[in-house]
């Protein structure tokens, strides 16, 4: 009996539309339970975060929340204050998600902001905009 050949194009693709959808409910759930203030941690409650992204593992295990305080000071007190609260964040998100388990959550910086400025700068400066603005010159066309 032959073994089954494995699906190329599920391997290493992305995440799946269970984990996407799995990671978007996480991130609603996160976010109403910052802006509510829910969390008996008055230094977290005193700042507005923002939550751009959460990202699940394959087994649903592990959620990864990538967030930023409104404004952008303060990144480093953020992460510590979420990881020191996560284990209440976590109880008081799975009241609303209706999965099995809650994830473990993580917290990392969300500098999708901080690439598109840099993006921006760069396409901004004028030996960038010239390479941008020439037209194609194909050199096998001469």
């Amino acid at each position: 009996m032959k073994a089954m050949a494995k699906n190329k194009f599920h391997e290493g693709s992305g995440p799946s539309q269970r984990q996407l959808r799995v990671g978007e409910t996480i991130r609603r759930a996160l976010s109403d339970v910052l802006a509510r203030g829910d969390v008996h941690d008055p230094e977290l409650n005193r700042m507005s975060i923002t939550v751009g992204e959460v990202r699940a593992s394959s087994d649903l295990k592990i959620a990864t929340a990538y967030v930023l305080p409104l404004g952008g000071d303060g990144r480093e007190d953020v992460l510590k204050l979420l990881a020191r609260n996560k284990g209440e964040l976590r109880r008081l998100m799975s009241r609303k998600l209706a999965l099995k388990y809650a994830p473990d959550l993580r917290f990392q910086l969300d500098e999708t902001f901080d690439r598109m400025d840099e993006t921006r700068r760069m396409l901004s400066q004028d030996v960038v905009r010239r390479d941008a603005e020439a037209p194609d010159t194909d050199p096998a066309d001469s």
